[in-house]
């Protein structure tokens, strides 16, 4: 989690540094970079996670949709203006090649990396580690009232402003899968289908501010 922060964070001072178009949009290669590298990551600290098996799918695959909807609805069902400025793959539709290695690499960042590195993270983690510090000795979904706090709110404000409200019910109903699941893996679950559908949605819409 802290190499995908700080490589995301990365983004932003490379494109004041401005001139060739790998510094003014640096996202291009710098996301596909990341993609690859936690990859590696979480390959190699792959036994330290406990994966057990999805539980409870169609509670999870539900929260997951009405998370979806949830980020959706202000475009889509109350007229607020589209989030057109992002990532946008359309810049290399003259190149079809490399059109669809960065949709592919999108996508793979989106449903794959990013469920897996912050669930990790946030719910395998934090929502552990605020309830006793030595966290391997808390089980999985163990409720508590101030870890739930603070990792609600710390989900909302690694977003951006405009998605804090959206981002603190999505990490509140996360959190519930965990404590409804006891399952890392249906909590993976939930954030890779709410990914996979909001992509879809973004790829229809070009609405890549979502991204």
């Amino acid at each position: 989690m802290a190499f995908f922060v700080v490589s995301l964070a990365l983004v932003g001072p490379l494109k004041k540094i401005g001139g060739p178009f790998w510094l003014t949009a640096p996202e291009y290669w710098l996301f596909p970079a990341q993609t690859f590298c936690c990859a590696a990551l979480l390959i190699r600290f792959w036994r330290a996670y406990d994966f057990r098996p999805i539980a409870r799918p169609l509670f999870t695959v539900g929260i997951a949709i009405f998370v979806f909807v949830l980020w959706i609805s202000p475009q889509q069902f109350f007229g607020l203006p589209p989030r057109l400025d992002g990532f946008n793959p359309d810049l290399f539709a003259d190149r079809p090649l490399i059109y669809w290695l960065t949709v592919k690499l999108r996508f793979l960042r989106l449903v794959i990396i990013v469920p897996f590195v912050e669930e990790i993270f946030w719910r395998g983690f934090l929502l552990r580690y605020f309830i006793r510090e030595d966290f391997d000795h808390v089980s999985f979904g163990t409720f508590s009232s101030l870890s739930f706090a603070i990792v609600t709110a710390g989900f909302m404000l690694v977003h951006s402003p405009a998605d804090w409200v959206a981002a603190a019910v999505t990490g509140a109903l996360y959190n519930f899968v965990a404590y409804r699941t006891k399952s890392l893996s249906s909590c993976v679950l939930a954030h890779a289908v709410t990914n996979l559908l909001l992509g879809v949605w973004i790829m229809q819409t070009k609405q890549w501010g979502f991204w």
